[in-house]
């Protein structure tokens, strides 16, 4: 028996059947498939940069989204914010790759869950509300300020229109806990189907940022700085948003972090299911595990690493042994603050043949955009697994030499062929999460 209870190879095993995104893309428009992800991320390309200004936009027009969806009516996306857009786009590419119809019914049993990082559309939702005078207003507008509120106000809002899209009668909530959402809510879709509770979840990490409030953070940014509160390398407090030059995880010259919006929805079948309708899986997610650092403060963070090592063990547990774990896709940003947390966690993890280790992140091809991290990071190793090969960190040239891993710099991949892996998310305020994926080879 595994430490999840699950026989390996068993009828609950939890497969990666699916998988779609809405990412930042070029001028053809969103990252869509595994195809364009793999474009991006074996490229180390970065999709960040619109003329100085580095933030990960998603272009995605009205008219593409209602080819996809042409069952919406007006009068309902007419509320939508970008959120629900880019929620609804990513689950039907994860639905068409995974070869599940869910207009005929597919889904119809499934959980829909999401994960939920930012706040953006639900303050604008509440902000309408709220000014909104209600001696110049009329009946009509009144009642659309409403419905708006309704569907974005808190932080369900893409749950809830997902849920509808498909007929789900199965589990649907949110999860929300930073940088680290959608990683745990990928063990909670594993534990649904591993007890028997469903025999698919379709997982949505979902976030957007309004480009002038980040700007107008930048100018807030200066402001404080001001008082000489300012982040050192590799030193608490960590490095604020940026805009006006790229995000470097790894990088001796990384400095700050760019965000981006977005969305990733991974589709995870028992194998009972998958074999019976003959679906093709990207591998098995094995384990998931979370722990917190046992910090005093909300806004702190474990610089020993420890947390995030602990995670590790946990996950690991009886199912591999480390040394047969090559490869991690890591957690970390533009913030040398993160660089130094892994280092320790890897350092501790693997002792001297920690160097070895190849440790490569993918967040500079699109922004750090919050709750999507943890599914990308899944999606992207193992995409990695398959075509065996290990994408680069984007945006790292000159690694810092404070890693003590691989952190595998430049534009190219790294031929190799592997098994296992694991992947890293972590939140201010202590919260890590460590998920150990299989490939499909071997699963």
């Amino acid at each position: 028996m595994s430490a999840g209870g699950a026989v390996p190879g068993g009828a609950r095993d939890a497969l990666v059947t699916g998988m779609g995104f809405c990412l930042p893309g070029g001028v053809t428009g969103p990252v869509s498939t595994a195809d364009d992800l793999w474009d991006v991320v074996s490229r180390g390309r970065s999709m960040l940069d619109h003329d100085g200004f580095f933030h990960g936009l998603v272009d995605l027009p009205e008219p593409r989204f209602a080819e996809k969806l042409p069952e919406i009516p007006e009068r309902h996306t007419r509320h939508y914010a970008p959120v629900h857009r880019y929620g609804l786009l990513s689950l039907v590419e994860a639905c068409a790759d995974a070869k599940l119809d869910f207009r005929a019914g597919d889904l119809a049993d499934a959980a829909v869950l999401t994960a939920r990082a930012g706040v953006d559309s639900n303050f604008d939702s509440y902000l309408a509300w709220y000014q909104a005078a209600p001696e110049k207003i009329t009946p009509q507008e009144a009642k659309a300020l409403f419905v708006r509120l309704v569907i974005a106000g808190t932080s369900n809002d893409v749950v809830s229109v997902q849920a509808a899209l498909t007929r789900s009668t199965g589990p649907s909530y949110t999860v929300t806990c930073g940088c680290a959402s959608s990683a745990v809510l990928l063990g909670v879709a594993r534990r649904l189907i591993e007890s028997g509770e469903v025999d698919v979840a379709v997982v949505t990490g979902v976030d957007a940022f309004d480009t002038e409030r980040m700007r107008h953070a930048d100018r807030l940014r200066l402001v404080a700085e001001q008082t000489g509160i300012s982040a050192t390398h590799n030193s608490a407090p960590p490095t604020a948003p940026r805009f006006d030059h790229p995000m470097r995880p790894y990088d001796r010259r990384s400095d700050c972090v760019n965000f981006g919006d977005g969305s990733v929805t991974l589709i995870l079948e028992s194998r009972e299911r998958a074999d019976r309708r003959g679906a093709r899986p990207y591998g098995r997610l094995l384990a998931q595990a979370t722990t917190r650092g046992g910090l005093p403060s909300a806004v702190s963070i474990d610089e020993s690493g420890s947390a995030l090592s602990a995670a590790v063990r946990a996950c690991v547990a009886d199912h591999v042994d480390l040394d047969q774990i090559p490869y991690i896709n890591g957690g970390a940003e533009g913030d040398p603050l993160f660089t130094l947390i892994e280092a320790n966690a890897v350092r501790d993890l693997y002792g001297a043949c920690a160097h070895d280790v190849l440790v490569s992140s993918q967040e500079a091809c699109f922004g750090h955009s919050g709750a999507p991290l943890g599914n990308l990071g899944v999606a992207a190793t193992l995409l990695m697994m398959d075509r065996g090969a290990v994408c680069p960190t984007a945006n790292c040239e000159q690694p810092d030499e404070v890693c003590g891993f691989d952190p595998v710099p430049g534009t190219e991949t790294r031929p190799l062929a592997f098994d296992h892996a694991l992947s890293f998310n972590y939140q201010i305020g202590g919260v890590t999460s460590a998920i150990l994926v299989e490939g499909s080879h071997v699963c």
